[in-house]
């Protein structure tokens, strides 16, 4: 029996005793981050702010497979929020219409959710009417005529169901019954209302497809609104698919239980706490990126430096080679080796002491205020 089929659904029940302690540390969690965000300025506040919706764009497309450009992605919102960047990535239907549902998911937090509004954001997901090479339902809840939806894995002919949610001619009572939930005053906590309104989302599946994305929005939604602020500095979705196969585990445990939903509220703050945690460190490569380049602000570099000097900062996985400068900046080694020698002359990078066969380069001696002497919010102010 699925959880949509209990006799009291859907009156959930949780233990708030037992949920007391990691509803407190993620609400604490909230507050330093929030608390930190204040003292760091408008500018650099806006910028933790694209880092975090460009990695909730992403990450809640990847947890369903589907991979979007990163730079992309940033430049839709950037765009839409008005912010200077450079030079912007273009940018296909497709990644606009996810940045539309997260960006109006989070910016109108306040706003009723209506089924015209669940509509648009189905429609933005998928603006060719089609899911892969399948045609489906789009703007419209899904009518099951080519059989009960059902969540599974596996080959043709061994799939396993891990799920199927209520028949179609339920929907619109169903979803009725949700809206007016999400619409009233809240009753619950508010951690807690955004797992539960994730849950109950997805748990209808009232989609033929994109519910887990609408899912994770609403939670989002939900967490604007809890944070009272419509701001983002923090990615679930991002925290989510690092632990994707946590999720998954919990949620069919959770769809195949009782309405008590105490383990699934339990795992949804511990996961919030994570990606809070992960939004601290986040925050840290955006001041001291941010003091790099006060630090050389007045140092004339072509493009291919700054492009290549980003990625050291935002994080370059493996060495940085003169092979690899040329293949990222698209240009000749000699032309590579020229970009990085003037780099290594001036002292924003030096040879790495690891071992190769190659030679690699990394970012020039640590200043005082990366290594924490001084605060890298106020330094220079």
């Amino acid at each position: 029996m699925y959880i949509w089929q209990s006799l009291d659904w859907p009156q959930w029940r949780y233990d708030l005793t037992a949920l007391a302690e990691p509803m407190a540390e993620a609400s604490r969690a909230q507050g330093l981050l929030m608390g930190r965000l204040t003292d760091v300025g408008l500018p650099l506040r806006d910028q933790a702010s694209l880092a975090a919706l460009t990695e909730d764009a992403v990450k809640t497309s990847e947890i369903e497979g589907e991979r979007l450009d990163a730079d992309s992605v940033r430049s839709s919102i950037a765009r839409r929020l008005g912010m200077d960047i450079g030079a912007l990535a273009p940018v296909d239907r497709h990644v606009e219409g996810v940045v539309d549902m997260v960006l109006d998911a989070t910016a109108n937090c306040r706003a009723p959710v209506s089924r015209k509004r669940l509509f648009g954001w189905h429609a933005a997901l998928f603006p060719t009417g089609h899911s892969g090479l399948n045609k489906i339902r789009v703007g419209r809840w899904r009518d099951d005529a080519s059989g009960p939806m059902q969540v599974v894995s596996g080959p043709i002919g061994r799939q396993r169901v891990h799920f199927e949610a209520p028949p179609a001619d339920r929907l619109e009572a169903e979803t009725r019954r949700f809206l007016d939930w999400l619409n009233a005053p809240p009753r619950e906590p508010a951690l807690l209302r955004a797992g539960i309104g994730h849950l109950w989302f997805v748990t209808l599946h009232p989609f033929d497809d994109g519910n887990g994305r609408i899912a994770r929005a609403i939670g989002d939604l939900l967490l604007a609104r809890a944070d009272g602020s419509p701001q983002r500095f923090y990615s679930l979705s991002a925290q989510i698919q690092r632990e994707r196969k946590g999720y998954y585990e919990i949620l069919e445990r959770t769809q195949k239980g009782t309405l008590d939903v105490t383990d699934w509220l339990a795992w949804f703050l511990q996961t919030l706490h994570r990606a809070i945690d992960h939004a601290q460190n986040a925050l840290d490569t955006v001041l001291i990126k941010t003091r790099f380049w006060q630090q050389w602000r007045s140092l004339p570099l072509n493009d291919r430096q700054v492009k290549l000097l980003n990625r050291l900062l935002d994080g370059f996985e493996g060495k940085l080679t003169t092979g690899k400068w040329a293949a990222i900046a698209k240009c000749s080694p000699d032309t590579a080796l020229r970009d990085i020698s003037d780099l290594v002359a001036r002292g924003v990078l030096q040879r790495s002491d690891a071992g190769g066969r190659s030679t690699s380069y990394e970012l020039g001696e640590t200043p005082e205020w990366k290594l924490g002497t001084t605060s890298p919010w106020t330094a220079g102010a």
